[in-house]
């Protein structure tokens, strides 16, 4: 009976909670494993009652934003733990380390250690529901074309998405849907949306296929690699749209900030940071720079007689020159010190869900002060809130 009463509770959904804004945006940056973190990060979006209704995302990102998309509400949260749980899974998983954090000393040795081995078992194996190995490697392939331009065969992860999104859910428009990927041949970044075409599997395998990993994606006679190999954050393409009043949680899984390398391990894992990082600050310069135009704009209309301000161009001028207001709640993963250069591909279930836990606290804390989902003031247009940085 109690069994049951706990099923009934926990199938109910929380209260939604209403927000000032036209568009609640949830952007996902790329980051393979580290990727769960994001999972964490909306499931404490969801327990809060916030429903984003536009997912952006770039790789890792755009899988999350798939699953997310392409699943009941209800469901949302327990679809994103079945897909990780699927490819973070291994045959015989690292035990090392496993409730000891607080009583032993050396479990930060052991949890290194229990890392680089699921590092190195993605690498030589692959991981299930996502990538494996080809046999031979491209650099012995009598073939042309995927088996000798990449190192990873990507079918089970399209097994995967069949499997766990709905596809006429994603497109129903319930929520805008926008994914990244490069176009190999041109070299310019693409993004496929649900509010311009209809999106499947293929799209978001596209913008996850890093090279010389994952082989490029072919849609509609041209070639598709990573978005991140261009650009990381999806942010710009939120921000780019028609002006609305938006709240952004921006989700990212590196750490533009970070310490000088002491070793040349250090200096891998550095690199990767500052690559993969987000440009966040030159968004929102940008970002600022046309809403003071907008105002400027607003200003001079005011100053015109009465019948220039009937005149069509004008008031398409006008309309242009709205005021809008943009929030941008920035959550970064911060590395462990146990993390190395491999911590994008440390596919074990222990880093996942340490992964996952970690995002989860960073948005109830983001959360617990309610002062940080109010627009900004209309002198400002744009605020940003991120509570790893100092007050």
């Amino acid at each position: 009976m109690l069994k049951v009463m706990r099923e009934q509770i926990s199938s109910v959904p929380p209260q939604i909670t209403q927000l000032p804004y036209d568009v609640i945006a949830l952007v996902l940056q790329g980051g393979g494993a580290l990727g769960a973190y994001q999972a964490g990060v909306y499931e404490g979006l969801h327990e809060a009652g916030i429903r984003p209704n536009w997912l952006a995302g770039i790789s890792i990102g755009a899988l999350n934003a798939a699953i997310i998309a392409g699943s009941p509400e209800a469901e949302r949260v327990e679809r994103l733990r079945e897909f990780w749980e699927t490819i973070c899974v291994a045959p015989v998983e690292w035990p090392a380390g496993e409730g000891l954090a607080d009583t032993l000393p050396f479990v930060f040795d052991l949890r290194s250690l229990r890392n680089a081995i699921a590092a190195m078992r993605a690498l030589f194996q692959g991981q299930p529901g996502f990538f494996k190995p080809r046999f031979p490697p491209p650099f012995w392939s009598p073939f042309s074309g995927d088996a000798a331009t990449s190192f990873y065969d990507t079918s089970p992860l399209n097994q995967t998405l069949e499997r766990l999104v709905d596809f006429n859910r994603l497109n129903s428009g319930e929520a805008r849907v926008s994914v990244g990927a490069v176009n190999v041949r041109t070299g310019n970044l693409t993004y496929f949306d649900t509010a311009e075409r209809r999106l499947g599997p293929k799209h978001f395998m596209a913008s996850g296929a890093l090279p010389p990993g994952f082989p490029a994606v072919e849609i509609d006679g041209e070639h598709y690699w990573d978005g991140g190999v261009v650009w990381n954050t999806p942010l710009s393409r939120v921000l780019s749209d028609e002006p609305r009043d938006t709240l952004t949680f921006q989700v990212d899984l590196w750490s533009a900030k970070g310490r000088v390398p002491c070793d040349m391990m250090e200096v891998s894992s550095r690199q990767k940071d500052i690559q993969y990082s987000s440009r966040t600050r030159a968004v929102t310069n940008h970002a600022l720079r046309l809403e003071k135009m907008r105002w400027a704009l607003r200003r001079t209309i005011e100053k015109l007689p009465a019948p220039a301000k009937d005149d069509p161009e004008i008031r398409a001028i006008e309309n242009m020159a709205r005021s809008r207001s943009y929030n941008i709640i920035h959550l970064i993963y911060q590395s462990k010190l146990y993390e190395g250069h491999s911590k994008d591909y440390e596919f074990g279930l222990s880093a996942m869900r340490s992964h996952w836990k970690s995002g989860l606290d960073d948005v109830r804390r983001t959360l617990a002060d309610p002062r940080r989902l109010d627009p900004p003031i209309s002198a400002l247009g744009i605020v940003t809130h991120d509570v790893h940085r100092p007050a």
